[in-house]
């Protein structure tokens, strides 16, 4: 049976993998006491005597978790993002050519950004293919619940005494520097990073990725580039689906799944991609628990739901 360590099980992302994994029974949770959860050497002594080490820690707290380990066999997944550019670290997308391989050996497992994935699934297949030009200036918009900002803003989201400016839908990152955009560039393999504007809404969960293109952009049909998503994603958890609700995509459609959808809209001289999924989900524990199941040679929907 397969020991597994969560390091950071009280954050939104720890707790829901540790949700998910207490109800499976081929594997063992390793469980540190409340008193312990910050004690450098009861962690130490877990991390490395797991078989798989989740860590859902701020960014430097998951280098210096890394540091500790001198087990060479303990595979770690962490699911901030400080190694998601990181040499060394297999990127946690299998459904990206050449990922699935890596996966299913690596001992060092970045865990993609919310965001970032929706970007990524979007656009990493229409540069590989020559569709999108690496240098494109691209321009992305990103619809997301609020659960993903963490403790702090659920509960500023739920308060009954919250500002009435959290009633609508807010843009957030203005300065264009958010965290993602090094791994959007680099996992999508562009020269540029692209203006990106996230937007948090009074939602839970749930996540609607868009990226628009014009017709000088490409150098093919809407028609072209609905194909190519359906050849490149035919296993794992990302599928092409445009279907609608109603002429409208919302973007709760996928709250409490797994898995995400990819599409393409619009006329040949303008086309709007768009992916959804859940930011709790394929954004976040859903595909760490997804890259587990991989690197474990479990089928990767164990557990999952899609």
């Amino acid at each position: 049976m397969h020991k597994i360590f969560i390091d950071g099980s009280a954050g939104t992302t720890g707790l829901r993998i540790y949700e998910r994994l207490s109800a499976r029974r081929d594997i063992e949770l390793m469980i540190l006491p409340d008193e312990l959860r910050k004690d450098t050497a009861a962690r130490r002594e877990m991390l490395n005597k797991s078989d798989v080490s989740f860590l859902c820690l701020p960014d430097q707290a998951a280098v210096e978790a890394v540091s500790l380990i001198e087990n060479p066999d303990t595979v770690v997944i962490d699911t901030s993002t400080a190694h998601r550019t990181a040499d060394g670290w297999a990127y946690g997308m299998p459904e990206l050519s050449g990922l699935r391989k890596q996966i299913q050996t690596a001992t060092r497992i970045a865990n993609p950004g919310c965001h970032a994935s929706g970007f990524i699934a979007l656009v990493r297949p229409l540069v590989e293919l020559g569709i999108i030009k690496k240098d494109s200036a691209l321009s992305c918009f990103s619809l997301t619940g609020y659960s993903g900002g963490g403790k702090k803003m659920i509960a500023e989201y739920e308060a009954q005494d919250r500002d009435p400016l959290y009633d609508a839908p807010r843009i957030y990152a203005l300065s264009q520097a958010h965290k993602h955009l090094p791994e959007m560039k680099k996992v999508c393999r562009l020269t540029n990073e692209p203006v990106f504007s996230p937007i948090v809404a009074d939602f839970y969960s749930g996540m609607e990725v868009s990226v628009s293109l014009t017709k000088d952009m490409i150098a093919c049909t809407l028609e072209d580039i609905k194909t190519a998503y359906r050849d490149y994603y035919k296993s794992g958890l990302i599928r092409y689906d445009d279907s609608a609700e109603g002429g409208l995509l919302s973007a709760a459609a996928f709250s409490g799944r797994d898995d995400m959808v990819v599409a393409a809209f619009g006329n040949d001289d303008r086309i709007t991609l768009i992916s959804r999924f859940d930011n709790l989900g394929k954004g976040a524990s859903g595909a760490a628990i997804q890259n587990m199941n991989i690197r474990l040679g479990i089928d990767e929907a164990t557990g999952l739901v899609k």
